[in-house]
């Protein structure tokens, strides 16, 4: 249980921040940038679920609490020594990801497939959604970087890659199945 009864600690006045085992990094490590980028995504999904309802609202509720497990994987480094910490480690798993793909082959099977890339827009929820789908695509970068050179849950990594296509089709169906996509008009403009 997190009990936040303090919000400023003075703690990070000097560039540094904790990771989830206690350990002081700089504010700028990649491991910060992969979690505080993922953090950055559950807000702006924050502001899509403002215009989404049903299925899709329920679904974008789960995802955002995933994006807290996902930022608390990322937020713990050296995943061997996960055995030996004092709590139950969170760690993303396969079955999360294999949840997104489910959900991405059921929502794709109510569209038309696509004859053409589209751009960003449409419905408030899809326009909101595009934008959800490129901070996901930086998160996965930045978690990617990570993976580059320190410890990272290969799960966390699928999960990002699966989750922005699925805010892409999400993105579809918010546009009436597809139908208010806004087609992209090579060389349009010339």
């Amino acid at each position: 249980m997190v009990v936040l009864n303090r919000i400023y600690t003075r703690t990070g006045d000097k560039g540094d921040t904790a990771l989830s085992n206690g350990e002081r990094v700089p504010k700028n490590a990649p491991r910060v940038e992969a979690y505080g980028t993922v953090d950055e995504l559950n807000a702006t999904l924050g502001l899509a679920r403002l215009h989404a309802t049903g299925n899709l609202a329920g679904q974008i509720a789960v995802i955002q609490n995933e994006l807290f497990d996902l930022g608390a994987d990322l937020s713990r480094p050296r995943m061997d020594e996960d055995a030996q910490a004092p709590y139950p480690v969170l760690r993303i798993i396969d079955s999360q990801v294999a949840r997104l793909e489910t959900e991405i082959d059921v929502m794709n099977a109510a569209l038309t497939p696509l004859r053409s890339f589209i751009l960003p827009g449409g419905s408030p929820l899809a326009a909101h959604l595009h934008l959800c789908r490129t901070v996901a695509r930086r998160a996965e970068r930045a978690a990617v970087a990570l993976a580059a050179t320190e410890d990272a849950n290969p799960a966390a990594l699928k999960y990002l890659n699966r989750l922005s296509d699925w805010l892409f089709v999400a993105g579809r169906i918010a546009n009436e199945n597809g139908t208010n996509d806004i087609l992209w008009v090579p060389g349009a403009s010339r």
